[in-house]
């Protein structure tokens, strides 16, 4: 059923947004990967120990290229495509609830590095949500 939808505008929209995704993705994780100090210092944080930056480059390089490919089968898949958009909601949603209870805590409102970063997740999963209602039930 979902191949038949997924004929026209809809499908090239959603595959747009799930492949720019994807390569955001992919692209800030072999950044952490590869250059852990120079993007974590982006936002300000300094890693002072091995441990530390062999972190980074698992959770923050890792993790987002594994998700990113991920995105790009659903992109080849359609029976995956709910469970992308689902996951770019839920993951999304969670970064931006967090980051906004971190601001609050720590009074740091005027950090423009986090108000972007907020601003890119709440897009992101608002546009995740509106394609995923959009899907057929």
């Amino acid at each position: 059923m979902l191949d038949a939808y997924f004929g026209g505008a809809y499908m090239r929209t959603t595959q747009l947004f799930l492949g720019f995704q994807a390569l955001a993705l992919i692209g800030l994780g072999v950044a952490y990967f590869i250059r852990p100090h120079e993007m974590t210092n982006l936002s300000g944080m300094l890693l002072m120990a091995q441990a530390a930056i062999t972190d980074v480059r698992a959770y923050y390089g890792g993790l987002q290229m594994g998700l990113g490919a991920f995105l790009l089968l659903a992109c080849r898949q359609t029976d995956l495509i709910r469970a992308a958009l689902i996951l770019l909601v839920l993951i999304y949603s969670a970064l931006a609830l967090a980051r906004i209870g971190g601001l609050w805590l720590d009074g740091g409102f005027e950090q423009t590095f986090n108000l972007i970063a907020l601003l890119i997740e709440l897009v992101s999963a608002a546009l995740a949500m509106w394609l995923l209602r959009r899907l057929p039930s």
